[in-house]
């Protein structure tokens, strides 16, 4: 971006932009994570009485997917409104969003109390929990992606990725807690309800840091440049579905393994282990937080890795990777052993990671500045349905009809084997430049070279 061509205000430290994104994220996965770890072990009872405990289980993993079902729907709000109001009010709204339907579910009345109703508040609840978290992802990575260093985008922009495992800890950590405090009755009672309770603080945490930064400087550029042109603004779906269809696609087939792999490593670990190895909830649960501690620390690493070789690399060795771990992974959860487990979980999320790292600068290379909320967030929610959103279902569905885990390791293979097609066919993204000008039909300046120098 040439300088002088706007007046430079104090700048928000790149920083307090990753702690803002990153705080965010971490709440609102940790709403997220929180209900699918709570219908593994709770909901079923809950809110599904009377049937068969795996069915129960079932009906309950069933509700967790509907909001997998509204995050492509948020992709399309936010998106649109990032695209064209700026990235972070609806950074806000998303957390708002989030928060209190995550609240709002902790004072639910249960199928005991109110019968029917109860399942069917608690499924409303999840899906503007689904629409708000569509829309946050690609705020969240785009107001890191476009504030940072052009050099070390995949660093930064890998931060706000570290928001999942981080949800991911605190809400297993919490309930890991609970129920090592409480009896199974007291947890069963009220006890669950704590963790959905604690949403309403980590949001005014979240909101205080996330108010305090700066709207994205490429995105103040890009209006400024569209302002001045005076053309009519063309709609951002509209743009990205005719422009660059062909990156939605690699963004979906991109996700299969990595959102496939993540719920079935640590969602359906919590029915698998407990029903089938023998394992308790307490001892599941554990090794999910050390698993999600690991995979914290190694983000960063896999996102510093990919601004040196490449997004694509990185992201095709995790994708490869996981495949060939899905055989032992299961294996060493059969044994019982709780070293195993750790060990099962760990290394899965490992190679996770390096999927998940460079996914955020990977997606938002491939739009342009008007449209990259809607392209980026497009590419990734509407992939969810079809990945994340069966995943746990799907593996729960295959143990109940087969009894084995050999159709749910090849179910995790068959989605590698997608991702790495798709990935396979893109191009690499590492040197373009997010300031670009979008030419007359959108299309991304491919041999444009990053500023590598510089700051966007």
């Amino acid at each position: 971006m040439t300088s002088g061509t706007t007046a430079p205000p104090p700048p928000t430290s790149l920083p307090r932009i990753v702690a803002a994104s990153l705080i965010g994220t971490t709440i609102e996965w940790y709403d997220f994570f929180l209900y699918g770890s709570a219908a593994a072990l709770v909901f079923n009872k809950l809110f599904f009485p009377g049937s068969d405990p795996l069915v129960g289980t079932l009906l309950s993993f069933l509700t967790y997917a509907v909001g997998f079902a509204a995050r492509p729907l948020g992709a399309l709000v936010f998106g649109h409104y990032g695209d064209r109001l700026g990235r972070k009010r609806l950074l806000v709204l998303s957390l708002v969003l989030m928060g209190g339907a995550t609240f709002a579910i902790g004072l639910l009345p249960t199928h005991a109390t109110v019968g029917s109703a109860a399942p069917v508040l608690l499924t409303a609840l999840r899906l503007v929990q689904g629409f708000a978290l569509g829309g946050e992802w690609g705020g969240a990575v785009l107001l890191v992606s476009e504030h940072g260093d052009a050099r070390r985008r995949g660093f930064w922009a890998s931060w706000p990725q570290t928001g999942a495992p981080a949800g991911q800890l605190l809400a297993t950590g919490v309930l890991s807690l609970l129920t090592a405090l409480l009896s199974d009755d007291a947890f069963g009672t009220w006890g669950w309800r704590i963790p959905f309770l604690l949403s309403g603080v980590l949001v005014l945490v979240g909101l205080w840091i996330r108010l305090s930064v700066d709207e994205s400087p490429v995105f103040k550029e890009a209006l400024r440049r569209a302002e001045s042109r005076g053309a009519p603004e063309k709609l951002p779906l509209v743009s990205v579905l005719r422009d660059h269809w062909r990156d939605v696609l690699v963004a979906m087939g991109a996700r299969m393994a990595e959102n496939i792999s993540y719920y079935v490593i640590t969602a359906f670990i919590l029915v698998y282990a407990t029903t089938s190895a023998g394992v308790s909830k307490q001892t599941a649960l554990n090794a999910v937080l050390i698993g999600s501690a690991v995979h914290f620390a190694v983000i960063p690493a896999w996102g510093a890795l990919s601004d040196r070789v490449g997004r694509r690399p990185v992201y095709l060795f995790g994708a490869a990777g996981i495949g060939l771990w899905m055989f032992p992974f299961f294996s060493l959860v059969d044994t019982g052993s709780f070293g195993s487990l750790v060990l099962a979980v760990t290394v899965g999320l490992v190679l996770h990671g390096a999927m998940y790292a460079p996914q955020a600068a990977f997606f938002s290379e491939m739009f342009a500045t008007r449209m990259r909320y809607s392209g980026a967030s497009i590419g990734a929610q509407f992939a969810s349905v079809a990945a994340g959103a069966p995943a746990p279902l799907i593996a729960t569905a295959l143990l109940s009809d087969y009894g084995s885990s050999t159709p749910i390791a090849l179910y995790v293979i068959g989605a590698a084997v997608l991702t790495l097609i798709a990935v396979g066919v893109a191009r690499e993204t590492r040197h373009r430049d997010l300031t670009r000008v979008e030419g007359a039909e959108g299309e991304p300046a491919d041999t444009a070279p990053a500023a590598e120098a510089r700051t966007v």
